[in-house]
């Protein structure tokens, strides 16, 4: 086994199984997203928030939008 590895114990929480994650494998925030890949359990933590920091964190864009509306017809001219 690895650094990165750990043997735990599966136990039973009424009617569904569960481990104890050890502490050096705890993860951020109350929540987390489990799937299975084959025989294995991946475990992700939901970071909420994550998005609106990295926006906040970048520059603000400096060259203009392109007009993307030169080549479409009026609204006048479209028939529904």
């Amino acid at each position: 086994m690895s650094t990165s590895e750990r043997h735990v114990r599966l136990f039973r929480n009424r009617r569904n199984q569960a481990l104890r994650i050890p502490r050096e494998f705890e993860l951020e925030g109350e929540e987390a997203i489990i799937h299975k890949e084959g025989d294995r359990l991946i475990v992700e933590p939901i970071r909420k928030g994550r998005l609106l920091a990295l926006l906040t964190s970048l520059d603000p864009l400096t060259e203009p939008f392109p007009d993307i509306d030169d080549d479409l017809p009026s609204l006048d001219e479209v028939q529904l």
